[in-house]
């Protein structure tokens, strides 16, 4: 079905339910506007011991530890290995996962064991390429926590190394996989907004934690933390509790607003709407506030713009992040489009859909007389611009998960497990993984620059 033909059934569709069900219709609501269920099954099998994944952490760090809390609620999955560079760490693992997990601060030792047949890879993004590329080899599969790399050059090296190991590799944009993005990529294909001209995306936070000044434990120094190794690649510098703890503040290891927000919505959007990506960007920002030695801007706008193809229209994106909110925080995450906007969340998604106004009103006929302002009248009335179905087809509906939804993490678990199980296909995989990061990394590009810069979107390359 063509998108027009699928609009025009939307719309249709949309009209009929609302006429049956209400005088002040709301698109495919019941009469009140109660938000619609969204659903999930998940189909379980009986899994002996012989068919359960072990798998290993290596970074675990924050969202390493929420990873894997995540990963063993799914069926048949258990923890065998732990390793990070500060030893406070380990012994956390420990505490959190029993005694008997193995615990090394050398992820070698981790690629090794012929026990694991999985890692989650959730260091700084300076290491997800090198230990990626290496647990590939090693015959693992891998969830590799966003952005995919740290550069541009990184990403095809990823791409070709898990298509000669024949090993899944799942990207860790955690919301990938909800029931919100499921639901809006269906709605986005069945026309429910029109053509897409705009995406506007904010992120404002307010608190210490949320500027990523993450506590640092009394008993760090250069015993408990093998910060060479840490450095890796990077320039190297003395020892440095603020950059191995804080290490999202530096751009020698991670990759700034960026890499850790934008990147969640671009995975979003070129999820729903079936976008290689954007093809050029253009950022602005500074560092306004949290000046804690940090090289990396806490306020961040950067605007992109997408080429027609076969699946959208061209239009425009605008993403904001505000590390100094005194609002108090929030964010959001909208689609808009020619016949209306959907606003996307991991758990719900609604779609408000307005009358356009196509005939003139009192502000721009003041100029004519009365006789030629009713003749004009005549003359758009004559033309049916406004018609009942286009009327009809116009409220707000809201899709929520039900209370007992296990969540969007969850489900990019529940799809990386399965596809091992299955030898199927992940919902992000390295090239989608490569096109998320790219665009995200082009604000980064632009910002240093300080001027816009172009992007191949299908080829993921830098112009």
């Amino acid at each position: 079905m063509t998108k027009k033909n699928s609009r025009r059934s939307f719309i249709k569709r949309a009209s009929i339910t609302s006429a049956a069900l209400s005088t002040t219709p709301f698109l495919l609501a019941a009469s009140k506007n109660e938000p619609q269920l969204l659903k999930r099954n998940y189909s379980f099998q009986n899994y002996s011991i012989n068919d359960e994944i072990n798998i290993a952490l290596i970074g675990t760090g924050i969202q390493g530890i929420y990873d894997t809390q995540t990963a063993l609620q799914v069926a048949g999955v258990k923890l065998v290995a732990a390793c990070d560079l500060y030893t406070g760490r380990l012994d956390r693992a420990k505490e959190l996962w029993g005694d008997s997990i193995f615990a090394t601060r050398d992820y070698r030792e981790i690629l090794n064991r012929k026990d694991i047949d999985a890692v989650i890879i959730a260091t700084p993004d300076h290491w997800h390429q090198t230990i990626t590329v290496a647990a590939l080899k090693a015959g693992k599969h891998v969830y590799c926590e966003k952005p995919m790399v740290q550069n541009f050059n990184e990403g095809q090296e990823i791409i070709k190394t898990q298509k000669s190991s024949g090993k899944i590799c799942q990207i860790g944009s955690q919301g990938m996989a909800s029931l919100g993005n499921e639901k809006a990529k269906e709605l986005y294909e069945d026309g429910a907004i029109g053509d897409i001209v705009m995406l506007d995306m904010y992120n404002d936070r307010y608190s210490s934690e949320g500027a990523w000044q993450y506590p640092i434990p009394t008993d760090a120094s250069s015993k408990t933390v093998d910060f060479d190794t840490f450095l890796g690649s990077a320039p190297k510098v003395p020892f440095d509790n603020n950059r191995f703890f804080r290490w999202r503040n530096y751009q020698d290891y991670g990759t700034g607003v960026a890499g850790d927000l934008f990147v969640h919505a671009f995975s979003t959007l070129n999820y729903v709407i079936s976008s290689d990506g954007p093809n050029r960007a253009l950022a602005t920002g500074g560092l306004r506030y949290w000046k804690d030695g940090r090289d990396v801007p806490d306020v961040s706008i950067t605007l992109y713009d997408y080429p027609k193809t076969a699946t959208h229209a061209p239009f425009n994106a605008a993403f904001r992040i505000n590390f100094i909110a005194g609002s108090g925080g929030g964010g959001g995450f909208k689609l808009i489009g020619t016949e209306g906007e959907m606003e996307i969340g991991q758990n719900s998604v609604t779609v408000n859909r307005s009358k356009l106004g196509m005939e003139p009103s009192g502000y721009s006929m003041i100029s004519f007389t009365e006789d030629m302002q009713a003749k004009i009248r005549a003359e758009y009335t004559s033309k049916k611009l406004n018609t009942r179905a286009s009327s009809l087809a116009t409220g707000t509906t809201t899709w929520e998960a039900p209370r007992n939804y296990k969540g969007a993490h969850y489900d990019h678990f529940f799809n990386f497990f399965t596809s091992i199980r299955t030898n199927g296909k992940v919902i992000q995989d390295p090239k989608f993984g490569l096109r998320a990061a790219g665009a995200a990394l082009l604000a980064n590009e632009s910002y240093s620059r300080k001027q816009p810069v172009d992007w191949n979107p299908t080829e993921m390359k830098l112009l």
